[in-house]
């Protein structure tokens, strides 16, 4: 399970990382039990089951979640999400328990890491990413997040009956409650002292056996997607190398959080060699997204100059997929600056001999419509979007080329097709028909449209405020009504969030 000391806490709330996502990683800090329990799967236990429902844990990890996507470091990017939630769902699928439905999120951060929160929602560092050698010792580490989910190792930490828990939960209530209300300082201050009641009494003896169990899992779902079982092993000996070499630098790593004993590698590496060979071949899309990452995760000059020398090494001295992987990286970091020249000299080395990817063709068109060329932009989103249906950034893009070139009555039509697709896993949809509508005179429309979005992001304040707005302007009594009962859905549901969070300040 997460853990952090009060050092590291304290150092996030004066960075200012948002309260949100800091309260997720510290909430994992929540001691698991007073004594070790028996490895294996155990139940949970009439107690835990009556204190933290699935459904309410899951309700519990939108509150926190719906305050996470304003955090600075939470990386918005449809490429990622896609990728990451598709590779945790196809684990999830052979999970050796129930498990709500998984939802995985990028974190800009170098640090190797990756981290469960309540109810199925899994963040996970750009560091891990950059870091992993192959795809299976990515799906190693997330299958291991998973396990913690499948387990319910979070929600039978916050259920614990002793003082510390109850204050670390009531903090971060406390602290969520104040975001709802717009208080962004008292959620900072909600932070910090989560943080350092978490930091007062430590009981590691059934973290350990957390840690067993959810390896296990992990491993079984590894193997059943058909990922090779060696990966766990590899990534696991790299990072508890990587975690000797930080002791006593302040190095901390997924392995300083999840600690790595001889036992837990032994039972990794002769379970690793107990199955058949697998050669799993690593998706294209995952030399891609790496790329990405490591220029997404670059904070500064110095940072962006490491990536853009560690990606000129590796278009040197690779070949294939990892050298096309390289040049996009650079193209992408080319682009950020605005150096479209450099972009599209990169963006044709990345695809030499006929090599092509959904995201070699999204940056064709992120590149056009940078160069205000909409009439190319919207050729090139076609194409990719008809060739990769199934790609939703490809789709997002499309939509932006019809809207840029002022086609905003075919945008409409393409979008609502694709929120009835995708309209549950991409709330952004709603953001681009609200726009397209405002652009064709349907302010009314337009503000519901924009309500649905709020609503899907959690953001239920904002929401009832657009549909307040829409009422005001409508002079149809049926259409008000509509809007009435929309409003009364998100007052609904901003009452049973605020509702949550009061019962567990109250302890």
């Amino acid at each position: 399970m997460k853990r952090r000391n009060m050092s590291s806490i304290c150092s996030i709330a004066k960075q200012g990382v948002s309260a949100a996502l800091s309260a997720a990683l510290v909430l994992q800090a929540l001691p698991l039990a007073a004594h070790a329990q028996p490895v294996g799967l155990p139940s949970m236990g009439a107690a835990s089951s009556a204190e933290l429902s699935p459904m309410l844990e899951r309700s519990l990890g939108e509150a926190i979640m719906s305050q996470g996507r304003r955090d600075p470091t939470y990386v918005d990017d449809t490429e990622l999400s896609q990728y990451l939630t598709t590779m945790g769902r196809k684990l999830a699928a052979y999970s050796p328990g129930a498990v709500p439905e998984v939802e995985m999120f990028g974190v800009r951060d170098p640090e190797i890491n990756a981290f469960a929160m309540p109810g199925g929602f899994i963040g996970v560092n750009t560091g891990l990413i950059v870091a992993s050698a192959s795809e299976s010792e990515l799906a190693a580490v997330l299958a291991h997040e998973i396990g913690h989910v499948v387990q319910r190792h979070i929600a039978r930490g916050m259920t614990q009956q002793n003082q510390n828990s109850m204050v670390m939960l009531a903090s971060l209530a406390g602290a969520l409650l104040a975001a709802l209300a717009g208080g962004g300082g008292n959620l900072a201050m909600g932070v910090a002292a989560f943080g350092q009641a978490a930091a007062i009494n430590r009981q590691l003896g059934f973290s350990r056996d957390a840690e067993r169990e959810a390896d296990r899992a992990g491993f079984q779902m590894l193997t059943k997607a058909g990922y090779d079982p060696q990966g766990m092993s590899d990534m696991f000996g790299r990072l508890m190398n990587a975690s000797r070499l930080n002791e006593g630098m302040g190095g901390g790593s997924w392995a300083s959080t999840h600690p790595l004993s001889i036992e837990r590698m032994s039972d990794v590496q002769n379970r690793a060699r107990s199955q058949p060979p697998t050669r799993h071949v690593d998706s294209d899309d995952f030399w891609y997204i790496r790329a990405k990452m490591r220029v997404v995760q670059g904070r500064d000059a110095v940072s962006l100059r490491s990536a853009a020398q560690q990606l000129q090494d590796e278009a040197r001295a690779l070949s294939g997929v990892r050298k096309s992987a390289a040049y996009y990286g650079l193209a992408l970091q080319a682009l950020q600056r605005n150096s479209l020249a450099e972009a599209e000299r990169n963006w044709t080395l990345a695809s030499e001999d006929g090599r092509s990817s959904p995201q070699l063709a999204k940056l064709s068109v992120d590149i056009a419509l940078a160069r205000k060329d909409n009439a190319r932009a919207l050729e090139l989103a076609q194409a990719a979007s008809k060739r990769w249906p199934d790609r939703r950034a490809l789709g997002i893009a499309y939509a932006q080329a019809l809207q840029n070139s002022g086609r905003h009555a075919e945008a409409q039509d393409y979008l609502r097709g694709k929120i009835r697709q995708w309209g549950a896993d991409e709330p952004s949809l709603y953001q681009m028909l609200a726009q397209s509508q405002e652009r064709t005179g349907k302010p009314v429309q337009a503000r519901r449209d924009m309500a649905r979005y709020y609503t899907q992001i959690g953001a239920f304040a904002a929401a009832e405020s657009q549909l307040q707005q829409a009422r005001g302007m409508s002079s149809d009594f049926y259409e008000q009504s509509q809007i009435d009962v929309q409003i009364k859905e998100v007052r609904d549901k901003l009452a049973e969030e605020r509702q949550l969070l009061e019962r567990f300040k109250s302890g």
